[in-house]
């Protein structure tokens, strides 16, 4: 396995890179080193594997380095059919039970899936523990990462926020979660009022003011991810008022470009002062900077150069209609 000293420190360390993430295609990078053990995990397969690939070889890194995938759902701008050919041979795609069928009808079964209900491990020994959350018929799930000295918490396309989602990403060092859209852009684009109903129904995905609230009670130790952007209902500096002041950095994903790599825990460096991390805007460009004591800046693109997704599935509080799912697979069941 390849990976550069660049863009993995030594022992204990995890690192995460949001590809792209938007209605064109979601896919994240996971490298991570405990006790020994390297992996790279690739969360979702939404963007195609040439794409995929010419992304990570930017990192550093190469599809033959892949170890593990994590998938939330099977929804097209998150998994396409391609991949199940174009994975090594031995590495581990994780899959929901509830998502086997949908699997089937798309042909990843062509390639051995690891069929999970419960908690399961990750090549480098990362505990993951998955929930299942509204999204569509058969739901979406957000997962819970546990090192020994770390955590990652990522949801997207998520129904609602609940308090079993609360409860289940609480304390996490790293929260990636998604804010898809704006109401007022929401209801005011040129798009079909069904469309919308979906979106805004609790079946859907995230607003910015559900994703902020999302992690004001979830309480990240140090860093929120910010994913699924709508290139037609949100605007990037509306998501960044929304957490200027918050007691964590936060880094806004892009529907073309990757963000930097944000440390999962990094024991082996200061932890960062939250109370003293401010958004900094510079013109064309949105960021946030840590207090100078060895710490790592990470920032959000320029702005001029961010491409945000057309959301095809958002949602606001208060389901119109009770979601529609199989019967949920013991062990994760969404409170």
């Amino acid at each position: 396995m390849t990976v550069t000293d660049d863009h993995v420190q030594p022992a204990d360390h995890a690192r995460l890179c949001v590809l792209a993430s938007g209605s064109s295609g979601n896919c994240s990078v996971l490298v991570s080193q405990h006790s020994g053990r390297r992996s790279v995990c690739l969360i979702d397969l939404g963007l195609s594997p040439r794409r995929t690939s010419a992304a990570l070889a930017k990192l550093g890194l190469w599809l033959s380095d892949v170890t593990d995938v994590l998938l939330t759902h099977l929804d097209i701008d998150h998994c396409q059919p391609a991949w199940a050919a174009a994975l090594p041979a031995d590495a581990h795609v994780h899959i929901f039970r509830g998502h086997v069928p949908e699997a089937e009808r798309t042909g990843m079964l062509a390639r051995p899936l690891r069929v999970f209900t419960s908690d399961f491990e990750l090549s480098c020994g990362a505990e993951v523990s998955p929930l299942r959350m509204p999204h569509d018929l058969e739901g979406v799930i957000a997962f819970r990462l546990n090192w020994p000295r770390s955590s990652l918490g990522f949801a997207t396309d998520l129904g609602r926020v609940t308090d079993g989602l609360v409860g289940h990403l609480a304390g996490v060092d790293v929260l990636a979660i998604e804010s898809n859209y704006d109401p007022m852009m929401q209801r005011r684009a040129a798009r079909p009022e069904f469309l919308k109903r979906r979106i805004m129904g609790g079946s859907g995905h995230l607003s910015n003011a559900q994703a902020a609230e999302a992690a004001q009670r979830i309480a990240p130790r140090d860093h929120v991810v910010l994913l699924h952007l709508s290139r037609q209902c949100n605007d990037p500096e509306l998501v960044s008022r929304m957490h200027e002041g918050a007691d964590y950095a936060f880094t806004i994903s892009s529907h073309d470009l990757p963000t930097r790599w944000v440390n999962i825990g990094r024991p082996d460096a200061p932890r960062a002062v939250p109370d003293r991390a401010r958004p900094v805007r510079n013109g064309r460009s949105a960021s946030l900077r840590l207090p100078t004591d060895g710490q790592t800046e990470f920032a959000s693109q320029p702005l001029a150069r961010i491409a945000f997704q057309a959301g095809l599935f958002p949602l606001l509080d208060g389901a119109e209609a009770p979601l529609q799912c199989r019967p949920q697979a013991p062990g994760i069941d969404q409170a």
